[in-house]
């Protein structure tokens, strides 16, 4: 949750954090602002509720001179969204600012202890309260402001991503952070600064990304300094940006989720490459096979996640099981964490995380970490937190994913995990070699298939207009199909903020069929696979009560078409992959419904991309 971008340099800061918000902006938009330090000693700070456009609006005609600046967009967490609350906060003289991401948690007893000593505080935030320590801290000590910042970390308890500027050093930015995400960029002359690298790509590729309890000292026409909260120096590892502008843009698109569904047949493509020949022949993905004692070794899979990437999980947990024999078991990550779970040095833990910065996610990879476990993390950003706290683990390579409601990345996790659960079924030897061939050639075909899915564009556009206004939606599906199902209903709840739940078809019987009537909406999930027949029956249930049924069905079934109201086809393709087939007309269906209801499809409100507090 929430933005940060800065700049040091040759350049007017303004324009590069206001384009550096425009590019977080996924990370949150309840409000906005910017902090800027000019030579001649004054520290402007501007701020405003609402989007990142509302903020430039809002500067429109007051002076953002300066070379040295901070900029936040928020997803509120302490106080509601408004101008007060915005950061960047001031300390009460006004002489230090600072933006803040995630949340200090013992902020009430600190603030309480400032008071006594005569600060009072403008907002409801623990932004402000940690502001106010460090300028505390720097007045009673009077230390550096680096120093007070050091001091002050080590006094508070949370996650934090932070950047400090202050009036009287117009030459020096100080940031930190701990389990929220922070970069440095390397530029010729010039830092800059935030939550990842999408505001950084377009000046510079080159990046250090801080690590937990890490603080930098930027100082304008000095080498960068790291540093831990010990101040004892920090080795600094400069990184090569692989990522382009091109990616970071609609494309012609009106909205980036339609944009990243349909870039779908090619990231499949990016996922499998180098991992599948296009024989279908072998499968290889290096953080298996060069783990493979640990995997073969492993008394049972564990997979921890979050969302979409739980749904992912539960696909990984069927194709695991089915071709590798272990036992899964699939864990939503703020659950595991707080339960005392039973976890020993011969289980493999996957954590699942498109940002690779899930608060969750990384707290329950601590956790196995502390039992002893080996940990593989499976994410899409390069150098991300989960990537770094994993032993071992596999990219998804789609590319940036900007839209709030996730797609690619949904289709990249399975079939990651589907890859996953070849490598290691061949090197237990637990899987037929003809049904191994299978499944690798399907991966391979799948691109090609999404296509064919994604020609419908304009039927399922049209489909959506009959069902804009409905109140509640139910989505059945069974076996791998049934998270696939728990993700249709999800993205449609994100984008369009109608009531959707996700159910196995089975079990409709078992009280959910109490709703169905003809106002009742149903996306029954029934590709052609060995349960089949099964789901028909649950169909006829529904239709015997009038509900609506949008069917998704594989190409050339006629029998559904006689019981559904609306029909979408897919390809067929192997039963594990199905999942990923169908999951694209859901994305579609939901897309379309939310935009005829005039939604915010990109930025969906009270969501952001990475959910990097509890």
């Amino acid at each position: 949750m929430c933005g940060i971008v800065g700049y040091i340099g040759g350049r007017q800061a303004f324009p590069v954090l206001l384009n550096g918000l425009r590019r977080l902006e996924y990370r949150g938009y309840d409000s906005a602002g910017v902090a800027l330090v000019d030579g001649s000693g004054s520290l402007k700070v501007y701020k405003c509720r609402g989007k990142v456009a509302d903020l430039e609006r809002f500067t429109d005609s007051k002076d953002v001179g300066g070379t040295i600046g901070i900029a936040h967009t928020r997803w509120a967490t302490h106080g509601e969204p408004n101008d007060v609350n915005a950061h960047p906060h001031y300390s009460q003289s006004g002489n230090i600012a600072m933006i803040h991401n995630g949340i200090i948690e013992n902020y009430s007893v600190i603030r309480d202890a400032l008071s006594e000593h005569g600060y009072t505080f403008q907002s409801a935030t623990d932004t402000e309260v940690l502001v106010q320590l460090i300028e505390y801290i720097r007045n009673t000590s009077r230390c550096s402001l680096l120093e007070a910042v050091r001091s002050a970390l080590k006094r508070v308890v949370g996650a934090y991503a932070i950047a400090v500027v202050e009036k009287d050093n117009p030459d020096e930015i100080i940031a930190a952070r701990k389990s929220s995400p922070l970069v440095v960029g390397l530029g010729d002359g010039e830092y800059f600064l935030a939550s990842d690298a999408t505001p950084i790509v377009e000046y510079t590729d080159k990046v250090v990304y801080v690590g937990d309890e890490e603080i930098v000292h930027i100082c304008r026409g000095r080498e960068l300094k790291v540093m831990n909260l010990d101040n004892e120096q920090a080795q600094i590892d400069i990184r090569t940006l692989e990522l382009s502008i091109n990616q970071l843009e609609k494309g012609g698109y009106p909205h980036f989720m339609l944009k990243e569904i349909h870039e779908q047949p090619k990231t499949i493509v990016d996922c499998i490459r180098g991992r599948i020949p296009a024989d279908g022949s072998e499968v290889v993905l290096s953080g298996v096979v060069a783990n493979k004692e640990k995997f073969m070794g492993a008394r049972r899979i564990i997979i921890v996640a979050c969302g979409t990437s739980w749904h992912a999980a539960l696909i990984g947990e069927r194709a695991i099981e089915d071709m590798c024999r272990i036992p899964v078991e699939v864990e939503y990550a703020s659950e595991f964490r707080y339960r005392n779970p039973v976890i020993s040095p011969d289980d493999v833990v996957i954590a699942i995380s498109q940002s690779g910065e899930t608060a969750d996610t990384l707290a329950a990879v601590e956790l196995a970490r502390n039992a002893g476990a080996f940990i593989f993390g499976i994410c899409n950003v390069v150098g991300s937190s989960v990537a770094r706290a994993t032993d071992s683990g596999a990219y998804i390579h789609v590319g940036p994913e900007i839209g709030v409601a996730s797609t690619k990345a949904f289709t990249g996790q399975v079939t990651v995990l589907t890859m996953l659960a070849l490598t290691l079924a061949r090197e237990k030897g637990t899987v037929r070699d003809e049904k191994f061939r299978s499944v690798a050639k399907g991966l391979v075909e799948l691109p090609s298939l999404i296509e064919k899915v994604l020609s419908q564009d304009d039927k399922i556009k049209d489909l959506s207009k009959i069902f804009t206004y409905a109140h509640n939606f139910i989505y059945l599906g069974r076996g791998y199909n049934y998270p696939a199902a728990l993700e249709g209903a999800l993205k449609l709840k994100e984008i369009s903020y109608i009531h959707a739940e996700g159910y196995p078809a089975a079990e409709m019987k078992h009280g959910p069929i109490a709703l169905i009537d003809s106002e009742m909406p149903v996306v029954a999930i029934a590709p052609d696979d060995h349960i089949y027949e099964k789901t028909v029956s649950n169909i006829q249930e529904i239709k015997a009560r009038k509900g609506k049924i949008i069917a998704v069905v594989s190409e050339g079934n006629a029998a559904i078409h006689s019981l559904a109201d609306y029909c979408i086809e897919v390809p067929v393709t192997e039963e594990c992959l199905s999942p990923i087939v169908v999951s694209v007309p859901l994305q579609l269906l939901a897309y379309y419904i939310a935009v005829n209801k005039g939604r915010n499809v990109d930025q969906p409100r009270n969501l952001a991309k990475s959910v990097t507090v509890e």
